[in-house]
């Protein structure tokens, strides 16, 4: 008796620890686009502060030692397309964007930024079809209402 009232709790328990775990983990994901991984990467969190600031030189070097550190990790890839971007340097933001999308099709940062990047470069049409991803993948998020108010702005202009 006392084993099987044990087992019980501790199941109990098991499982509210991974919901709360996984619900954390998913609200920060959606929040600020960041990966747990990532967020307990004191190299990142300074790095992604350097970008949120807007200063990209000081940012850049940093951003490529991450991904020769962490190659593949979308979230570095986003930031590194949103670096060069901010740069002027749209060519090499083209080609980080859809790196991190290639890893993970659904990223709500590269996805939003990546269609931004369309709406610079004259493709709405390109910009729509990021959009349409976002409205799959999060409905109503900050990422796809962010880009459909640019959409909408650009084509008010």
């Amino acid at each position: 008796m006392k084993g099987s009232i044990m087992s019980r709790y501790t199941n109990t328990f098991v499982v509210a620890a991974a919901l709360l775990i996984a619900g954390a983990s998913a609200a920060f994901a959606v929040d600020d686009e960041v990966t747990p991984d990532n967020a307990a990467n004191p190299d990142f969190t300074a790095v992604k502060a350097l970008v949120d600031a807007g200063d990209f030189d000081q940012a850049l070097p940093k951003l490529v030692a991450l991904d020769q550190a962490s190659p593949n990790n979308p979230d570095i890839l986003n930031l590194m397309g949103y670096t060069y971007r901010k740069t002027g340097k749209t060519d090499a933001a083209l080609d980080y964007y859809n790196r991190a999308l290639n890893l993970e099709p659904k990223h709500l940062g590269a996805n939003e930024y990546l269609g931004e990047l369309y709406l610079e470069l004259k493709q709405p049409d390109k910009a729509k079809e990021r959009l349409a991803v976002l409205k799959a993948a999060c409905g109503d998020c900050e990422e796809y209402q962010d880009l459909k108010t640019k959409i909408d702005q650009t084509a008010a202009n």
